[in-house]
């Protein structure tokens, strides 16, 4: 087990650190979430370095994810909403993906204005391969926890979650 120190983020060991130094109670807790912060950096970097080879970023990939399955195409909207970002993003990255052949639009025979976006042959065997490589690789991450401590953390991370500005928003949402 590595020492919690050598997987923080440099600047989250600085801020650590004066932390300590100040004596602050809250120390702990600011560690425990500088851990949490790197790790996540740590993940997304990993991510990143596994699409760089094939061309694509996180976001181009979530939208490979949202086709794969849709026979029928999709949106530039349904899109944008599925992946949580806006018309602009999304437009962006489907000219990307347009430019390297895995996908293409198409305008509605009734309504010109109304885009369908499809893969292509390239996109749709791409999409298969990555999901599968992407998702034994997330797999493989949290392949030494057993069933309970994977529901564990689940737990523990739900606790933490809902202390946020997000969860809080969630619970009063869920209540009303």
């Amino acid at each position: 087990m590595q020492d919690a120190q050598h997987m923080l983020e440099p600047k989250h060991r600085a801020l650590l650190s004066v932390a300590a130094e100040r004596g602050l109670p809250s120390a702990g807790g600011i560690g425990l979430c500088f851990q949490l912060l790197s790790l996540a950096a740590a993940i997304d970097r990993d991510c990143a370095a596994r699409l760089a080879p094939h061309g694509l970023s996180e976001g181009k990939f979530v939208l490979l994810f949202l086709l794969h399955e849709q026979a029928d195409g999709m949106a530039p909207h349904e899109l944008a909403e599925g992946a949580g970002v806006t018309r602009a993003t999304v437009t962006g990255l489907l000219d990307g993906l347009e430019r390297d052949g895995f996908l293409s639009r198409k305008a509605g025979k009734e309504d010109r204005r109304k885009v369908k976006v499809k893969l292509t042959a390239k996109g749709r065997a791409m999409a298969a391969r990555l999901l599968k490589e992407h998702t034994d690789w997330i797999g493989s991450l949290f392949a030494d926890l057993g069933p309970r401590d994977a529901a564990s953390l689940r737990g523990l991370l739900a606790r933490i979650w809902s202390g946020t500005d997000a969860g809080r928003a969630a619970s009063k949402e869920l209540a009303s």
